[in-house]
């Protein structure tokens, strides 16, 4: 089963944004074939240089930096969010490959358990 998790929420919910990563990080260390796509408000997550500690939590950074260890298959950004939101890819501080809504729609066709958050 091949699952594909979306992250669509910026962080003040750090908390969900650390507990979907970890949610990522646990099927891929299960060995199920997992994917990570950032959307929307969800793209804010990957901009280098946030500080976690301003309001009290910690930085989802060593999170991030573990995906690839893990085998996280695919770590996808989706290109429209990123335009909206005036961000370029060598702003992020993982190396993610975007995609565009035809590219995401079959994404959605692709694996059989999506999950949003």
């Amino acid at each position: 089963m091949k699952s594909l998790l979306v992250i669509s929420r910026h962080p003040p919910a750090r908390l969900a944004a650390r507990e979907a990563l970890d949610m990522v990080l646990a099927a891929a260390a299960f060995g199920v074939p997992t994917a990570l796509l950032f959307m929307d408000d969800g793209v804010l997550q990957l901009l280098k240089g946030q500080d976690a500690s301003a309001v009290g939590q910690k930085s989802l950074a060593a999170n991030l930096q573990a995906l690839d260890l893990y085998g996280v298959e695919e770590v996808l950004v989706c290109q429209h969010s990123l335009t909206e939101r005036g961000i370029q890819s060598r702003q992020c501080a993982l190396d993610c490959r975007a995609v565009d809504s035809v590219q995401i729609a079959h994404l959605l066709a692709h694996y059989d358990q999506v999950v949003s958050l």
